[in-house]
């Protein structure tokens, strides 16, 4: 393939430049969204990688000073130091040989012999480099030959001995073997000098194909000249003294800019029933400033639903009550406000749906998930401020916070003034790529991706999880050295963008929407791998959760020796997966995989026991706070971590058939619909009724079980009949996105994940209205459907349509071909 070289550096003003900068481990620095000189580095340790690991040491030739100058002096370098320049060989001049019975032909031979034994060496070791050129030239012939192998195919099975292809150079892999391979090479790296050094974690590697994908993105910036400001205001409507934002840095993207007065109410975490509460108890959000909480749920679902209910602004803050505490536990200072962004969906709010390649131009379009209010963070000195002038009501015992001195009411207050001045950027963010291509299914990608940007240091939003990344790819490079071949390639990614709403991964999906469906098997993130290491949970697609069962039997449980990770989780609850699995939340970077292009994804993270770490998104998340929180426990949470998405890996790139439970979504629509079945008797009394989607329902559930029987009673032998199975059983996520909708107008088409009129939400929501006197609907904000409508019959009449034949598709579309659709709809 041609070289392909990194995007040239963008000039970027002082706020870009000094957003997004964090630092992994001290070692090397990773620049913002733009590229920069750590993309730069990190392009270059991927290019790296595409060629052949580095000898343990080289010789380097120097000129040395005094008597022997000129001549070579032989000096050994550790490996972490292949990327210094070569050091300079001394010139030699080449005479010919003097007669040998004259003086000088004497003395020359005493010179040629004293030569000889001091080239002796070189000569040796010259003849072992050109042996050892000559070998792995042999063996990149022999394994580029072995990408083409037809169908010798090794497969992976606990119990099944598949045997190799005749032109394979090894016996028989188990499920075994290779997890006690993948255990083997893992265990010779360090995760924790991976942490602190990414240099050294990959430019031993090679990949078969490294590359970078450059987007030119909408990106907000905090506006120097003209910081935010927060001010009281008088009843006269003058802006009276100024309240102290400490840090001009923190912001939120994507907020409405402009200028919002009213005053103060005091909104909980400002949930669609928080704000709900607040007008049974005759408080109205209206018009007003709403003063909310961290946590729950995104600062986007909080921004999203005050407006719904016609606030005018929004300020956020961390409530000592929502962290951890205690002499023992690094807490947020109190002059401490938190990053995050206020877009209620994922990539360019500026070109929704569209991918933003080369600047090209597309119309004047924005997302619907920008707000039209504005937002902005505070800190908890701030809030406790705030909290002291209102008045009003007592806020109800589980609204009650920790801040010292501040009693918490539900106001209002005084008037605030808040003034929003971030600036929109076009900024180009850059994605880096390497890849294992697979030995029969090349075609066929297993993703795993980290986030590389993050704001503030970023050692437990993006750090930890780009060293781990890094070392799953030498672990599997080494792997593949001493044997190991995928069946299905394996895809490592590093996500540029990813603070501002998953903006670099999902700005790939849309750009290669129409391949990527037919090709990604499973995305993989290790973003927030490690927030803790107390319990462990999996936010996922229901087809994962089978293997994630199998896969928590395997890894040892970092904190209970001797005990295994599912022990550990059902020690406490027999029923495990209520404890571990939690569905895909918009804020996770999984989630554009799976509501947008119909990729099974799985986000999986250690936490603490009942508190969250208080340190992400500000700029004390620094890998000293990281160690504190975990008691010093960090690199044996990070091994944990790696193991489990290792042998993620390697079962779903190598097993003979896709280990993905498609029969699972039977039984979550049969838990969603149940949720529809309290209203039957409201619709029947309007001449409605839910059979459509109850018949959709049946037909998917017949479909996976005769799917199952049909693999069960094959042969596994058959690689053409293997592939056809495979292909059904990689797509079935995809089956669940409507096709009756536009991914413009609706980009997350998921009807159970997704965020639209479309989805099984959004009408079970609706429903509830035949029962409400209320005309707003609780969750609207994070459903996509507007409220104040009321039910009505046209739309409940659409909106089952949608339901029940993108769930009947997917029936028909797991059957396999046309003539084995069975159905009786």
């Amino acid at each position: 393939m041609p070289e392909l070289r990194p995007p040239a550096r963008a000039d970027k003003g002082p706020s870009q430049g000094s957003h997004k900068r964090f630092i992994i481990g001290g070692g090397i620095s990773l620049q913002d969204s733009g590229g920069g000189t750590s993309m730069e580095r990190l392009w270059g340790l991927l290019q790296g990688a595409k060629r052949l690991s580095p000898r343990p040491s080289q010789t380097i030739y120097k000129h040395v000073e005094g008597t022997q100058q000129g001549c070579p002096e032989e000096e050994e370098e550790e490996e972490e130091e292949v990327a210094k320049p070569p050091g300079h060989f001394c010139p030699m001049e080449l005479r010919g040989p003097e007669p040998l019975g004259s003086p000088a032909g004497r003395q020359n031979l005493g010179l040629w012999t004293a030569a000889g034994r001091r080239a002796a060496p070189y000569l040796v070791l010259t003849a072992l480099l050109i042996f050892t050129g000559a070998f792995l030239l042999g063996y990149v012939a022999f394994r580029g030959s072995c990408q083409a192998c037809g169908n010798d195919v090794m497969v992976v099975s606990e119990d099944v001995n598949y045997g190799p292809g005749p032109n394979s150079h090894q016996g028989t892999l188990y499920w075994s073997d290779l997890q006690a391979l993948f255990l083997r090479h893992l265990g010779e790296g360090s995760l924790e000098n991976a942490i602190r050094d990414i240099h050294a974690a990959l430019s031993r590697q090679k990949l078969d194909h490294v590359w970078t994908d450059t987007h030119y993105v909408g990106l907000q910036y905090p506006d120097r000249a003209h910081p935010n400001t927060l001010h009281w205001v008088d009843a006269a409507g003058r802006l009276g003294e100024q309240l102290p934002l400490e840090d001009p840095d923190v912001y939120c993207p994507y907020s409405a800019t402009g200028n919002a007065t009213g005053e103060l109410v005091y909104a909980h975490y400002g949930r669609p029933e928080d704000l709900q509460h607040l007008r049974t108890r005759g408080v109205e959000p209206a018009g007003r400033l709403l003063l909310v909480r961290l946590g729950v749920i995104s600062f986007a679902q909080k921004v999203a639903s005050a407006q719904d209910f016609g606030a005018g602004g929004v300020l956020i803050y961390p409530d000592p009550a929502d962290f951890p505490q205690g002499p023992h536990k690094p807490g947020l200072s109190g002059n401490r406000a938190v990053y995050g962004h206020v877009h209620l969906g994922t990539g360019d709010p500026y070109t929704p749906g569209f991918p933003s390649f080369n600047q090209t131009q597309f119309p004047p379009v924005q997302s619907s998930g920008l707000p039209s209010i504005p937002a902005q963070p505070i800190s908890a000195d701030v809030a406790s401020l705030l909290l002291r002038k209102l008045a009003g009501a007592e806020a109800p015992q589980e609204w009650q916070g920790q801040l010292s001195g501040s009693p918490y009411r539900l106001g209002p207050g005084p008037g605030l003034h808040l003034g929003v001045n971030n600036r929109r950027a076009s900024t180009p963010i850059s994605n880096i790529f390497g890849c294992i291509e697979g030995r029969s299914e090349p075609d066929h990608y297993v993703v795993i991706g980290a986030q590389r940007d993050a704001w503030g240091p970023g050692a437990a939003k993006s750090a930890v999880g780009t060293a781990i990344l890094l070392e799953l790819v030498r672990t599997f490079s080494s792997m593949v050295s001493n044997g190991f071949q995928p069946r299905r390639s394996l895809l490592f990614i590093s996500w540029d963008g990813g603070d501002f709403g998953s903006v670099g991964s999902t700005e790939w999906l849309e750009g290669y929407l129409s391949l990527l469906h037919l090709k990604a098997v499973v995305y993989v993130s290790l973003d927030n791998a490690v927030l803790g290491d107390d319990k462990f949970h999996a936010k996922t697609s229901p087809l994962l959760i089978s293997l994630i069962e199998n896969i928590l039997k395997q890894v040892e449980s970092p904190n209970h020796s001797g005990q295994t990770l599912y022990e550990q989780v059902a020690f406490s609850n027999h029923s495990w997966d209520a404890e571990v699995i939690q569905p895909l939340p918009m804020d996770s970077s999984a989630y554009s995989f799976t509501a947008f292009a119909g990729v099974p994804a799985i986000e999986f993270s250690f936490v603490e026991d009942g508190q969250v770490y208080p340190f992400l998104h500000t700029k004390d998340d620094t890998y000293e706070n990281l160690h504190k929180v975990l008691r010093g426990r960090l690199p044996a949470v990070a091994q944990a971590v790696a193991q489990f998405a290792g042998q993620l890996l390697i079962r779903l790139s190598h097993d003979h058939l896709l280990p993905l439970d498609f029969g699972r979504y039977g039984d979550v629509v049969l838990r969603h619909i149940g949720s529809l079945n309290e209203f039957s008797g409201d619709l029947k009394a309007r001449g409605l009724t839910l059979q459509w989607v109850y018949s959709a329902r049946g037909d998917y559930i017949r479909a996976a079980e005769k799917l199952r029987k049909e693999i069960y009673s094959s042969e596994e032998s058959d690689e053409r009949l293997t592939r056809m199975y495979n292909v059904r059983i990689m797509r079935v996520e995809y089956y669940f996105l409507s096709q009756y909708v536009s991914p413009a107008d609706s980009p997350f088409r998921h009807i159970f994940l997704g965020r639209g009129d479309h989805t099984l939400g959004a009408l079970l929501n609706h429903v509830r209205l035949l029962r409400s006197s209320s005309s707003e609907t609780p969750g609207a904000a994070t459903s996509g459907v507007a409220p104040g409508l009321g039910f009505q019959e046209s739309r409940f009449r659409r909106q089952l349509a949608l339901l029940t034949w993108t769930l009947q598709g997917a029936a028909n579309a797991l059957s396999g071909d046309v003539w084995n659709i069975d159905n009786n709809f």
